[in-house]
C-alpha cells in the first residue's frame, strides 16, 4: 500500500508539526523543503507523489563536504530514535527548536515533541541565529524537563554572549540537556560550557541513523557500534534509514573513529584526510587544533594541491590577526609535519550551510 508524500516549507513550522504528526500516525509521509521565498515554495524535483505506507519522512543530508542526498526514514526508525533519546536523556520533555527543520536534527525536535506530547517552542530558523532570540524563546518554556539541539557554532556564540548576560546564562542552565552535534565541538568550548554548569550532551549521528544515535560516546538503546578494517565507524540498530545497511545489517559511515575507554571517538570524515608526501592527517583534527588557539574564534581547514608534496593544509580563520603567524609557524607541531599549513587566511566569517555546518 502507498500513502501520499506531503511537501512542507521549512519556514512553516506549525504546518510541519501537524504534517509530521500525521506521518507518525501513518496517514502520509513528509518532505520538508527549503524555506519559502516571497510566499512561493521552492522548486523540488525527483520526489514521488506517493511512497510506501511504512515511510514517514524523506530528508536531505546537509552536504557539507559534497552534494546533498535524500534519505528515506521509516516510521519505526523515527519512533525508535525518539524513544531511545528520551530514555538516554532521562525522560520526555519540552524542546526548543533552534535548527532548520529541513535537516534531521531540526526535524527531530518536532518529532520528539510529538512523541512526548509537549508543545515545542519554535524559533524563526529562517533568520540568522542570535543569542537574544534564543534567550527570548527559552523564556517561553514551561515544562519541568527542557531540551535543545544546537550546532557547535551556536553554542560558541551563546557562551560568548553569556559571559556578560546573566539572563541568557540562567536560561542555558535551565536546560536538562543541550545536545550539540553536526560537527566536532572544540574542547575549549566544551570546557567553558561545563564550567558554566551547562548540561552538554555530545550527539553523533546523521540522516541515515535518524539523527543522533550516540550520546557522549555511548550508543543509544538498541544501537550497536563497531570499527571496520579501514577505520570507519559502522552502526546497526532500529534507527537506520531504509536501504543504507549492508546484507549484514550494518551501515558503514563516512567517518573514521576509535574506541577510547569504551566510548566512541570520532576522528573525522574519510574524505577529510590530508595526504602530504605520504603522511596522512585528519583535516578535522587540524581544525580542532587551530580552534583551540587563543585568539581564534572560528576556523575551517581544507586541503590544497601542492606540486612537491601532493597536498598541504590551508587554514581559514576568524579571529585576531596576530595569531596568523603562530598558526603557520608551530601551532600544529603536535600533529606532525603534514599538518603544517602552507596558507593561513583571516576572514570576517566562515561560510556556512543553512544547517549551521561549515560549507567547505
Amino acid at each position: 500500500m502507498t500513502i501520499p508524500l506531503k511537501l512542507v516549507a521549512a519556514n512553516d513550522t506549525v504546518s510541519a508539526l501537524i504534517a509530521l504528526g500525521d506521518a507518525l500516525a501513518g496517514r502520509q509521509a513528509v518532505f520538508v523543503t527549503p524555506p519559502e521565498t516571497n510566499g512561493l515554495m521552492p522548486e523540488v524535483h525527483g520526489l514521488p507523489d506517493e511512497v510506501g505506507d511504512d515511510i514517514a519522512l524523506i530528508v536531505e543530508s546537509s552536504g557539507s563536504t559534497g552534494t546533498p542526498k535524500r534519505i528515506t526514514l521509516g516510521r519505526d526508525a523515527l519512533l525508535a530514535s525518539c524513544q531511545a533519546s528520551d530514555e538516554a536523556l532521562g525522560g520526555p520533555g519540552q524542546w526548543l527548536l533552534a535548527l532548520p527543520i529541513n535537516y534531521i536534527a531540526g526535524a527531530n525536535v518536532l518529532l520528539r515533541s510529538l512523541v512526548a506530547d509537549t508543545a515545542p517552542v519554535m524559533m524563526n530558523t529562517s533568520l540568522p541565529f542570535t543569542a537574544a532570540a534564543f534567550a527570548n524563546s527559552a523564556n517561553f518554556m514551561r515544562a519541568e524537563r527542557r531540551y535543545v539541539s544546537l550546532v557547535p557554532t551556536q553554542l560558541q556564540r551563546l557562551l560568548v554572549e553569556a559571559r556578560a548576560d546573566d539572563f541568557l546564562l540562567s536560561k542555558l542552565r535551565r536546560f536538562d540537556a543541550i545536545l550539540v552535534g553536526g560537527q566536532a565541538i572544540d574542547a575549549t568550548v566544551l570546557e567553558e560550557a561545563q564550567d558554566q554548569g551547562l548540561a552538554i550532551v555530545r550527539s553523533y549521528g546523521m540522516a541515515e541513523t535518524a539523527g543522533g544515535c550516540v550520546y557522549d560516546g555511548k550508543p543509544l538503546n538498541g544501537v550497536s557500534l563497531r570499527i571496520d578494517g579501514d577505520g570507519r565507524i559502522q552502526i546497526s540498530g532500529p534507527t537506520l534509514a531504509d536501504g543504507v545497511s549492508g546484507v549484514d545489517g550494518w551501515y558503514t559511515t563516512s567517518d573514521l573513529g576509535e574506541f577510547v575507554d569504551g566510548k566512541l571517538r570520532v576522528l573525522g570524515r574519510v574524505n577529510r584526510v590530508l595526504n602530504s608526501g605520504g603522511l596522512k592527517v585528519s583535516l578535522d583534527l587540524i581544525e580542532e587544533a587551530v580552534r583551540s588557539i587563543g585568539g581564534v574564534v572560528e576556523a575551517a581547514v581544507i586541503a590544497v594541491p601542492d606540486a612537491q608534496w601532493g597536498e598541504r593544509a590551508a587554514v581559514v580563520y576568524v579571529g585576531s590577526p596576530e595569531v596568523a603567524d603562530f598558526i603557520a609557524a608551530d601551532a600544529l607541531t603536535q600533529l606532525g609535519p603534514a599538518a603544517k599549513p602552507v596558507r593561513v587566511v583571516r576572514v570576517d566569517t566562515i561560510p556556512r550551510l543553512s544547517s549551521g555546518k561549515t560549507d567547505y
